[in-house]
């Protein structure tokens, strides 16, 4: 009977205050969306980390004719530079460090660099002349890629060393900053649907003081009079924060996997399970965060 009762306080305040449930409602479930697309990114971009930087090789590029620095002076490599890196690789020095690695000439550039530009008019005007003639290493422990650097750097015939790491990472700052900003952006709208849950609930009690001031006098607990308040926070938390879990799990099914995934078959994307296991985190935040905002709001009216 007291079960019953505290329902039916709390669903009478709901329909009191039905604009500001629908309020609450809605800046739940954009402000959670939010906590679930960054969980997600962050979830991401480990993974990609993971991907990418187990496939990330140490590229050792040999001169062009197109080159005018001094250990190129605008000649392209000859075959004996070419075989004198490979012995520098295959050294006693060097081979320790590498797991493996092999050797790219033009025209084998040339086809990957036509693949991967396939359509683009500059494919077009590159030959494959222009293109480095490049060894491409696999390292044991990538990093230790200066090892490669400072051994083959300044030797005649080649042109750079570069460790594709340095690209990758700054792909990732890039990822990692729009990861922040959206985790900014959720915080902000977490504490506008705290404000506006705690406004909810003012409003829902004051509407209600004569009956929670008779309540008092005739000896009603604390715990008695906050609870439909809280519930009326919670249910209208937990909706909206079940609209972020069908949103999340959307995201990933329709545009990560439906959309990315499929264009860009190269890299490993987060799925259904990553989804599930943000979805619980949301309904915690969400109803916790509304729980405490409805104490908090219903305190001052405990007193008569």
């Amino acid at each position: 009977m007291r079960f019953a009762l505290v329902m039916s306080e709390a669903g009478s305040g709901l329909k009191r205050n039905l604009s500001m449930v629908i309020s609450v409602v809605l800046v739940t479930f954009i402000s959670l969306t939010f906590v679930g697309t960054a969980i997600l990114m962050q979830m991401q971009i480990g993974q990609m980390k993971t991907y990418w930087y187990d496939r990330a090789q140490v590229a050792v590029y040999m001169c062009t004719e197109t080159d005018v620095s001094t250990t190129c002076q605008g000649q392209d490599a000859t075959q004996d530079q070419i075989d004198a890196v490979k012995a520098k690789l295959k050294s006693a020095a060097l081979s320790p460090f590498i797991e493996k690695f092999y050797f790219e000439n033009h025209k084998q550039a040339y086809a990957d660099f036509k693949k991967q530009f396939k359509g683009n008019p500059v494919a077009d005007y590159v030959t494959p002349e222009l293109l480095n003639q490049t060894f491409w290493i696999k390292l044991k422990n990538e990093q230790q890629s200066d090892v490669i650097a400072q051994s083959l750097s300044g030797v005649a015939g080649v042109q750079s060393v570069t460790d594709q790491r340095s690209y990758l990472d700054q792909i990732f700052r890039i990822l990692n900053a729009a990861s922040l900003t959206a985790i900014a952006i959720a915080a902000v709208m977490l504490v506008a649907a705290a404000l506006l849950i705690a406004t909810t609930i003012r409003l829902s009690a004051f509407s209600r003081r004569r009956e929670l001031g008779i309540m008092r006098l005739v000896g009603a607990s604390n715990g008695f009079i906050q609870t439909p308040f809280v519930l009326e926070g919670m249910l209208a938390a937990l909706i909206g924060s079940l609209l972020a879990v069908g949103a999340v799990f959307g995201i990933v099914q329709f545009f990560v996997r439906g959309y990315l995934a499929q264009r860009m078959q190269l890299t490993s994307f987060v799925g259904l399970d990553s989804a599930w296991i943000v979805a619980p985190i949301l309904v915690i935040v969400g109803i916790g965060l509304a729980a405490l905002a409805s104490n908090i709001a219903i305190t001052r009216y405990l007193k008569v």
